[in-house]
């Protein structure tokens, strides 16, 4: 079910929002007055026709006030018409003519002066009112005790009762005398209509009205007009322009129960609906229910658009009227906040959709617009960006005169207006003198002016200095030099740390020999070296298989100018003369995990094109392998017999330049540590691999 946000219903039921009306039974017009008055009203209307303003000739009545008040008029209990009361406030206005001479000074009173003074002042009040289409005026006649009023007091009202006018219409009322000793009173006002006024039961036009709730479900808005199902009506959506007529967005003639479905973007405070039956003279029924929705008033800032106009122009475009302020500021190049100006913009509501001038003599494209509401600023756009060209570095003086023409000037600066001549380390404080010079030379474009203001642009360029932008330019260059070293020296760093590449491939024979492979790795680890072996991707060459992991491995290696370490054993010899005297086809891998059975394929096509050197190395252990079995293809890249050579074989594996000779021997000794133990534990094993013949039964 959706859930009412706003419910506004017209069943005119007792609400604290809806008035009750009193009663008058009757056609007859009525009046009555405060006490001390007497009134008459004249049978039927008069002609209006207020006349020109005459001078009074002395205390005369006049009305100073009106005051409405909405009644029903009824002429059965169910057959009722709206009608406006009116109430007339006078007041005495004009002066007794004083006595002249000696009667100002104890002389004998005039009888006639007397005697008007214990008269009455008598009025004939003229009350016009206009409700299209209807047009009457009446005349009421009063009177009050001379004696009883002084000049400019109020004496009190005459109420009338009153004029017929339709729901929801637009009256206007006047009131002068006859004649016309001022200018007339005026008063206009808008009735309200069924939904406003507990007058269901009573007007008879209210009886067919449509009945509307508003209700919201998400982001949607739910308009549910509860009607029975053969009643046809009209339903108008429309934007309720302050400023200018109303703007129809939505219409539709419609019969029975209907609910319209509205998105919550299409919400704006305007957004008013009409609603009314298909009937001749029927009441038509308006209600704006968005006034106060956040949701609207996004809307309707995100519809707003600013847009300046050549030469001096600007226009604010939105659906409905913004209670908003505009004010001019000043841009300064390189960001940071526009600063507000002297020249105030109207103060009062911006109106929209119309074309407004700005109070400027000469445009600049540092100068904008800002458009605030409730002090948050919501729309800036600067002056003819497209036309003028981009921000300029000019300093904006602001001259002010005081009533004896004496002028102070200062700049317009991030930190606030800097006086001319002062000590202050800014940028106008140093440039003072030239700028004041510049100001009296003409140099500057003056941008508004008033009788104790004004505002002047003064251009900067001249005082940017060529040779500046020289060395500049010279510490940019020097700037980047440095960088670049530095970022090279970082890379060498990091490349040291890291350690060169080493992928050990070799051929699995026994638990034993993997011990050993496992502790030379391990120990080449302490070094900087990074270390890859089969071993250590037991996982990886299980999911991609030995010889697309090698491809990998490989691959990665030589890119990061690495080495490939080959570890002949017996088993490693036997395979790579098989693939020598096959040559088509490659040897069947002694197990899931062995590497350098599926390398042969790549690794001996590299021996053979001579790409090996520089990019392989060879190794044997001492005591399992003698270095006559090496095959021939392998000795073009160096072949070290470990741990007896193992100062050369790291020498070979380490990067150009390192290390020292005597850091090479102590990590050397280091990795035979670290050897030894597992070299010794596989020789002494039964079936030492290191006899040739076990060797060669091995690797079959």
């Amino acid at each position: 079910m959706p859930v009412p946000w706003f419910l506004l219903s017209l069943a005119l039921g007792r609400s604290p929002m809806v008035l009750s009306l009193e009663r008058l039974v009757g056609p007859q017009d009525t009046a009555r007055c405060s006490p001390g008055l007497s009134c008459h009203l004249w049978d039927g209307d008069v002609l209006c026709l207020p006349g020109s303003i005459v001078s009074a000739p002395g205390p005369v009545l006049v009305p100073t006030r009106l005051q409405t008040e909405l009644v029903l008029r009824c002429y059965q209990e169910t057959d009722c018409d709206l009608c406006v009361r009116v109430a007339i406030h006078l007041a005495v206005h004009g002066h007794w003519e004083e006595p002249k001479g000696e009667e100002k000074f104890g002389g004998a009173a005039d009888p006639e002066l007397e005697e008007s003074r214990n008269a009455f002042l008598q009025a004939q009040v003229v009350l016009s009112f206009q409700a299209y289409p209807t047009a009457r005026c009446v005349l009421l006649e009063v009177q009050v005790p001379a004696a009883l009023v002084q000049p400019g007091q109020s004496v009190g009202s005459v109420v009338f009762d009153c004029f017929e006018a339709a729901l929801g219409a637009e009256v206007r009322i006047w009131s002068y005398t006859q004649p016309r000793y001022q200018k007339e009173l005026n008063l206009t006002q808008h009735l309200p209509d069924c939904k406003g006024l507990e007058v269901r039961d009573s007007i008879q036009s209210c009886w067919a009205l449509p009945w509307l709730n508003v209700s919201a479900d998400g982001d949607d808005v739910h308009l549910v007009l509860d009607v029975s199902e053969d009643q046809r009506f009209g339903l108008s959506l429309y934007w309720n322009q302050v400023q200018g007529p109303t703007k129809p967005w939505w219409h539709r003639n419609l019969t029975g129960p209907q609910t319209i479905t509205l998105n919550h973007t299409d919400l704006f405070p305007c957004l008013c609906i009409q609603v009314w039956p298909l009937e001749p003279d029927s009441v038509r029924t308006s209600i704006c229910p968005f006034r106060e929705d956040p949701r609207a008033h996004r809307n309707l800032w995100r519809a707003a658009r600013l847009q300046l106009l050549p030469p001096r122009g600007w226009r604010l475009d939105a659906p409905c009227s913004l209670p908003a302020e505009a004010t001019l500021c000043w841009q300064a190049p390189g960001g940071g906040p526009c600063q507000s100006l002297v020249p105030p913009l109207p103060p009062a509501n911006v109106t929209v959709n119309k074309a407004l001038e700005l109070p400027l003599l000469n445009v600049h494209p540092n100068l904008c617009v800002q458009v605030s509401s409730w002090e948050k600023l919501q729309l800036q756009e600067c002056l003819w960006v497209d036309s003028l060209g981009p921000l300029k570095d000019d300093m904006l003086l602001v001259e002010t005169r005081d009533p004896h023409n004496n002028r102070s000037l200062c700049a317009l600066e991030p930190s606030g207006c800097t006086p001319l001549l002062s000590r202050a380390s800014t940028r106008a404080a140093r440039l003072g003198e030239q700028l004041l010079q510049d100001l009296q030379s003409g140099q500057c474009l003056q941008l508004w002016d008033d009788d104790l203001r004004a505002l002047w642009a003064c251009p900067m360029d001249k005082y940017v200095h060529q040779r500046w932008a020289l060395v500049w330019l010279a510490c940019l260059l020097f700037a980047a030099v440095l960088f670049l070293l530095f970022l090279f020296r970082k890379d060498q760093v990091k490349a040291a740390t890291r350690g060169r590449a080493a992928l050990l491939l070799y051929s699995a024979e026994d638990s034993g020999f993997e011990r050993l492979v496992s502790a030379l790795a391990s120990a080449l680890c302490q070094l900087p070296l990074r270390v890859a072996v089969d071993l250590w991707s037991r996982r990886e060459l299980s999911a991609q298989g030995p010889l697309a992991w090698f491809h990998a491995q490989r691959r990665q290696t030589l890119q990061e100018g690495g080495v490939v370490v080959l570890l002949f054993s017996p088993g490693a010899v036997v395979l790579c003369r098989e693939w020598l005297q096959d040559g088509a086809s490659t040897p069947t891998p002694h197990g899931p995990h062995d590497a350098f059975a599926a390398s042969l394929s790549c690794v001996l096509p590299d021996f053979l094109q001579g790409r090996a050197p520089g990019r392989y190395v060879g190794a044997y252990f001492d005591g399992l392998l003698h270095s006559d079995a090496v095959p021939a293809l392998f000795r073009s890249v160096p072949v070290f017999s470990l741990p007896s050579q193992l100062p050369g074989f790291l020498g070979t594996l380490q990067e150009p330049g390192d290390p020292r000779p005597g850091l090479l021997r102590e990590r050397a000794r280091l990795v035979s540590q670290a050897l030894q133990p597992a070299l010794d534990q596989l020789l002494k094993a039964p079936g030492d691999p290191g006899d040739p013949e076990d060797g060669a039964r091995d690797g079959t």
